[in-house]
């Protein structure tokens, strides 16, 4: 039997893969509500950039689907059992401290800089280029490949609820979305919401708080407006944020007029599933102004985040800090904020977002947060679209081919994980994530300056093109 040298059919074709990286990085493809239309279901950007990842596939002869512009398919191969890949088109914002345009790729020092590089249009290009491969060997196979394109991973999966609406499902399967050797278990990922009206009254109020963009992103900076009395606090303002800035190696500033303090704060932003790796810019900002004499609701609102939510990522002070032998600890990422003094209504809010482990449920959680917060004016409500813990045995057939190949081809000893990050290889009983981020890359998903080393994007091409064979030979 010949015996496939995937490296170097990987780079016969690296200038095309790059080149189609390329093309696909350039398309802003970032959820936008309020462009959605019947024609593009969470805005025009992934929309387009689904449409261009079905072109690629059109072109390179492999059949393809459609799902009303929210979802798509390109096929390979036939059999009774069907191996599904599953990518995303759709990228979370880009945020500030870029520094190169983030839809515009830059290539330096190896390394490919775009938001959306690693997370997901790399990886999902190089197991696109795995299956194109086998195609192009013409490898004999006993099973269907069908590469599932989503458009709404990094928001509520309305892709993947609309695809296994009107498609089956595959067998078994893997997201290229995550980290080698493999990811055979998810947590539990579900957003709770802590609402409550913006009655504001004392020397200090609090005219608007507003940090974070998504709830899966640990927000970067932070700004509150406060309307200041007293002449001696907003002199003293610029001077206590200096100070808490310094000790706390962030950066801020003030900016004064008339009556109106507008207080920035700047920390680091990093991934909701790993909240640990950065610095809620939104949570300092609280603490920072607990100091100052607020009323009604805004003072609730102002100490609840600066005392039971600040530098606190595992929900220890909340009551919900919760662990698992298997699948490790709870995590909590507050992700975004927004109060405003003139609403009434209960729409002010903290949205947290938790990856749970098994042995505890979202009911539990919610009960716990409620109960904690039964003495201040919020409402404690767990927002729709969560889902509960996910694990494959170490002993799956699956699993232990994907382990297999992983171990040929970097001489690592491979082993199963537990993340917090939720991938659309949950979607399947016998589904993991597998890649593309090997165990010493830098991991910049989610953040500034993402970017995805060129050698590795190589390197997890040809681990896909191997694994796919062997699962379907």
């Amino acid at each position: 039997m010949t015996t496939i040298d995937w490296e170097k059919e990987v780079a016969n074709r690296k200038e095309e893969l790059l080149a189609d990286l390329f093309d696909l990085l350039r398309i802003p493809s970032v959820r936008e509500d309020d462009k959605a239309t019947q024609e593009a279901p969470v805005g025009p950007g992934p929309r387009d950039a689904l449409l261009k990842f079905l072109t690629l596939g059109e072109r390179d002869g492999f059949t393809t689907k459609n799902i009303e512009n929210i979802a798509g398919h390109i096929e390979y191969g036939a059999g009774d059992e069907t191996l599904g890949i599953f990518g995303h088109m759709d990228v979370v914002p880009a945020g500030t401290g870029w520094e190169t345009d983030p839809f515009e790729p830059v290539l330096k020092n190896g390394r490919i800089y775009a938001r959306g590089s690693g997370d997901d249009k790399g990886p999902s290009v190089a197991a696109y280029y795995a299956v194109k491969i086998i195609k192009e060997l013409n490898l004999p196979l006993s099973k269907k490949i069908r590469f599932i394109i989503g458009t709404d991973e990094e928001s509520g999966w309305q892709c993947m609820d609309r695809y296994l609406e009107v498609e089956e499902a595959p067998d078994f399967g893997f997201a290229p979305d995550a980290e080698f050797p493999i990811i055979n278990g998810e947590k539990g990922n579900v957003s709770v919401s802590l609402k409550l009206a913006g009655t504001n009254d004392g020397p200090v109020k609090l005219i608007s708080f507003k940090s974070g963009l998504r709830p899966n992103m640990v927000p970067e900076s932070g700004t509150a407006v406060l309307e200041v009395k007293d002449p001696e606090t907003l002199r003293t303002i610029e001077k206590d944020l200096n100070e808490y800035v310094a000790e706390n190696k962030i950066s801020g500033q003030v900016t004064i007029e008339d009556t109106k303090a507008t207080v920035f704060i700047k920390g680091k932003s990093a991934h909701g599933a790993s909240p640990e790796a950065g610095i809620n810019g939104g949570t300092h900002l609280a603490n920072f102004l607990k100091q100052y004499d607020f009323g009604g609701n805004a003072k609730a609102y102002i100490e609840t985040i600066a005392e039971l939510i600040h530098d606190d990522t595992e929900g220890k002070k909340l009551g919900v800090a919760f662990s698992d032998e298997i699948m490790g600890a709870l995590t909590m990422n507050a992700g975004v904020f927004e109060f405003d003094a003139s609403n009434e209504a209960k729409n002010n809010y903290v949205l947290l977002n938790m990856r749970y482990p098994k042995g505890i449920t979202t009911e539990k959680i919610n009960d716990i947060i409620t109960d904690k917060l039964a003495a201040t004016a919020f409402s404690v409500e767990v927002e729709e679209g969560g889902k509960g813990p996910h694990y494959v045995s170490e002993d799956d057939e699956l699993v232990k081919t994907l382990l297999a190949v992983y171990e040929a081809h970097t001489g690592l000893k491979g082993h199963g994980q537990v993340i917090g990050g939720g991938t659309f290889g949950r979607l399947l009983e016998r589904g993991v994530a597998y890649g593309a981020m090997f165990p010493d890359s830098i991991d910049t998903m989610h953040q500034a300056n993402e970017f995805m080393a060129v050698d590795d994007l190589l390197k997890a091409t040809a681990i896909y093109a191997d694994a796919i064979y062997r699962l379907v030979k």
